[in-house]
């Protein structure tokens, strides 16, 4: 096969590690964020591992071609018929929420020995209906989001000239989405994340929650965008919201909210009680999937560095598989608490820069005020020489903990 793409190692990792297993592997994230061409670097993947090309079945139900497969019983009779006996099939079902009653066909799949089942969607709304289903403990799951820094940067390694790597790391604050990198202006680049964003709220908020004024929904976006780095409640939302000459109830702001969360387009950081070990249920914050986004949410008038990189580490911690929140140790408050599947826990502080002295004080006493004894990072644009250290934190530059995600 021959298309184009951005290497994606990490996640072509969890299909590798899990094919042939008895569960379905599930691929979610924002719309055009990889999943489909994930798929495909799968599929040559297994035809260099021996895989014949008639055993693997592939469907985009995005494709109008495939547009009598989304009745069921026709997309059942189509995988019966193609699938071979007497050796395993590969199943690629992209967009598979599209079916109605999509679970209990998986279901009837997953009982066969000789189907390896994988499926792609856009949003959270359809793993919610399989953990609602007979499907519940048959599936893992993978959340994929745009690219990192350092595939971002691989990639102009191989493919272009940058001048240098801060410069780099300028431009992808621009725009994260893999396809991009194959535009060759800015204005070719801002019009497809205008695509992205318009199809995401229309298709996978407005129309699933038959929002009836879009502009209140959208005016929501932008409250959350520009609070991108400080906690939010959903009566400062109200307030902000009130301001704009935008009404709005709170059960309504907590119903736009969960759509906006399960499109995949914005992430919540819930508060995390550092002494206790206990989850807070009130404040949290927000971050956006792409920071690109959060430029064409405010229409570029994003002059808070703090918030963009704060929302590059939300997402690299996500890619790396922590689950993130927000640390709260008694008055003081820590950046991210990032907790991994053995229940390890590591501190991080993120920070412009901490030249000046009095911000340096401030942000290690945040750290310093947590009395275990897991890993602590100080994160800063500034020139960090590689062993810089205050009793145990670890100040690094941002770039360099970006690309030695080891």
């Amino acid at each position: 096969m021959t298309h184009r793409y951005v290497a994606r190692p990490n996640e072509l990792s969890f299909l590798i590690n899990n094919m042939n297993q008895p569960v379905i592997k599930v691929i979610s994230g924002v719309r055009r964020s990889g999943k489909s061409t994930l798929l495909l670097l799968f599929q040559d993947y297994l035809i260099e591992q021996g895989v014949m090309p008639e055993q693997i079945i592939s469907v985009n139900f995005d494709d109008f071609h495939f547009h009598d497969l989304l009745n069921p019983y026709e997309l059942h009779q189509y995988l019966l018929k193609r699938i071979r006996s007497n050796q395993m099939n590969y199943l690629f079902l992209d967009e598979i929420h599209l079916v109605p009653d999509f679970e209990k066909l998986l279901d009837s799949l997953l009982y066969r020995e000789d189907t390896d089942i994988y499926i792609v969607g856009s949003n959270e709304y359809f793993i919610k209906k399989l953990a609602n289903s007979p499907l519940e403990g048959k599936y893992i799951c993978k959340n994929m989001l745009p690219l990192s820094f350092k595939s971002y940067q691989n990639w102009h390694k191989l493919h272009k000239h940058f001048a240098t790597q801060q410069h780099l790391f300028n431009r992808y604050c621009q725009n994260s989405f893999p396809f991009t990198l194959f535009f060759d202006t800015d204005f070719e680049r801002v019009h497809y994340l205008e695509g992205i964003y318009s199809t995401v709220v229309l298709n996978d908020i407005v129309k699933r929650l038959q929002v009836q004024d879009v502009r209140v929904l959208e005016r929501l976006i932008e409250a959350l965008v520009s609070s991108i780095g400080n906690l939010v409640t959903i009566n400062k939302l109200k307030n902000k919201l009130k301001q704009l000459n935008t009404p709005i109830a709170n059960n309504t702001i907590d119903r736009y909210i969960t759509g906006i969360l399960e499109s995949n387009i914005m992430y919540r950081a819930r508060r995390f009680d550092i002494p206790s070990m206990k989850i807070l249920s009130t404040q949290e914050k927000y971050y956006m999937v792409d920071p690109g986004l959060q430029y064409l949410v405010l229409n570029g008038q994003v002059d808070n560095i703090q918030s963009i990189i704060e929302n590059v580490v939300y997402l690299e911690l996500l890619r790396r598989g922590f689950d993130v929140y927000i640390g709260k140790s008694n008055q003081y408050m820590v950046d991210f608490v990032a907790i991994d599947a053995d229940y390890e826990y590591t501190y991080y502080q993120v920070v412009e820069s901490t030249l000046d002295d009095k911000v340096l004080k401030g942000e290690l006493k945040c750290l310093q005020s947590i009395h275990d004894y897991y890993p602590k990072y100080l994160i800063t644009l500034d020139d960090v020489p590689q062993k810089t250290s205050y009793g145990g934190i670890k100040k690094m530059n941002l770039l360099d903990w970006l690309v030695n995600d080891d």
